[in-house]
């Protein structure tokens, strides 16, 4: 089966040989640089990953004549494996489908080598950020204040993607929200949302009332209202459920559902479940 169709497939339809089909066009400098880059993507989700795969985007990564958006694709594709080690999700068998302890700090520690390298391609250190804070470490919160201070769009994007996972940030966060730059907005909107950011509350309710709100926009705030104030969730978004469009309607009964299982939780309430 080719790269293209595997990627018409959700992963768990994968076949079987698909890791290894990623692994020869990642090695492979001779490839269709599209299909290396695809490869590099698909690498990353759990039906694949194991040490061989994340030795390779390694390889990728760290190799200068590499092209620059194939690394940067690299570096974000090691996000998810971070998290889930980080969590604890992967049991850490080296023999297994997952990554091992060692790789998994191998992972860590060329992406923090290759981060402080200011000689690595901007584009490239930015991704290995917002790869590396899904394993949030003592680096990252210099890092991210030193990204947002930076007169770039694109280091400050970055900044406030990462503000969603790491905490003291509300300042920034609650200053971004008020940004022109719609993928910043975004962003924002969606750390306010992760870290329950109750200044943002005003902000959120208000894009999830107005028909101007874009769609991507709203979807965020629908996901920033459950998690900020959850008892108000469903006075908030009930209206959505009567909307045309369906991922709108699916967001907001999966955002209420999600503030009830939470309040559920602190009421000590076993029989929601």
């Amino acid at each position: 089966m080719n790269l293209e169709m595997i990627e018409t497939l959700p992963p768990w339809e994968w076949p079987e040989d698909a890791g290894k089909t990623f692994l020869n066009l990642l090695k492979n400098r001779q490839a269709d640089d599209s299909q290396r880059l695809l490869a590099a993507e698909l690498a990353g989700d759990f039906t694949v990953v194991n040490n061989e795969l994340a030795e390779a985007l390694l390889s990728v990564l760290r190799s200068d004549d590499e092209p620059d958006e194939l690394r940067a694709q690299a570096a974000i594709s090691f996000g998810p494996a971070l998290e889930a080690a980080d969590e604890g999700t992967f049991d850490g068998d080296p023999e297994g489908e997952t990554i091992s302890d060692d790789t998994f700090t191998k992972i860590k520690r060329v992406l923090q080598g290759l981060y402080m390298d200011v000689d690595v391609p901007q584009e490239v250190r930015r991704r290995i950020l917002e790869a590396a804070i899904r394993s949030p470490h003592d680096w990252h919160r210099p890092a991210i204040s030193s990204a947002y201070a930076n007169d770039d769009a694109g280091w400050k994007l970055t900044a406030v993607f990462c503000m969603r996972f790491i905490n003291g940030f509300d300042k920034q966060i609650l200053e971004a929200l008020g940004s022109e730059d719609d993928e910043i907005h975004i962003e924002a909107v969606q750390a306010a949302g992760n870290q329950e950011v109750d200044g943002a509350w005003a902000h959120v309710v208000e894009l999830v009332r107005s028909k101007d709100t874009d769609k991507l926009l709203l979807l965020a705030a629908i996901d920033a209202v459950a998690n900020i104030r959850p008892e108000k969730a469903g006075e908030i978004l009930d209206h959505l459920t009567s909307s045309d469009d369906e991922e709108i309607v699916e967001a907001a009964s999966d955002a209420m559902h999600m503030a009830e299982a939470e309040l559920a939780v602190e009421r000590g309430d076993d029989d929601f479940f």
